[in-house]
């Protein structure tokens, strides 16, 4: 098994950056596919990006691409989220998750992913 702690969120204007980590503690997290999903109020939680165990590959959302990058540190057992180029509609609750299963490079469900962070607001004004 292995926990998940975010943080990093916060209020941010428009156009703005946030760097979102993910802690991992127990078993390492190189042996999980790791992703970020948001939630936004009123809406389901939906997919932001995944990446490979090595770190080789990763998956955006279309929303996202070319503005988010998802990274990961095996040394450090953190999973990063840096998100450039804010948008009000960023807004969401955002949380870290880990999957034990085979890597797809396709939009995942949260159903994919069976560990999961307890959240951290992202807020970004216009």
């Amino acid at each position: 098994q292995v926990a998940l702690v975010e943080s990093g969120g916060g209020l941010v204007q428009a156009g703005g950056s946030l760097r979102l980590s993910c802690a991992a503690s127990g078993r390492t997290s190189y042996s999980y596919i790791m992703g970020w999903f948001r939630r936004a109020p009123g809406k389901e939680r939906e997919f932001v990006a995944a990446i490979s165990r090595s770190g080789g590959t990763t998956y955006y959302t279309d929303s996202v691409k070319g503005r988010f990058t998802i990274s990961r540190d095996s040394a450090k057992n953190t999973v990063y989220l840096q998100m450039d180029s804010l948008k009000p509609e960023d807004t969401a609750v955002y949380y870290c998750a880990a999957r034990g299963g085979a890597w797809y490079s396709r939009t995942y469900d949260w159903q994919d992913f069976g560990y999961w962070g307890q959240g951290t607001q992202v807020t970004v004004s216009s």
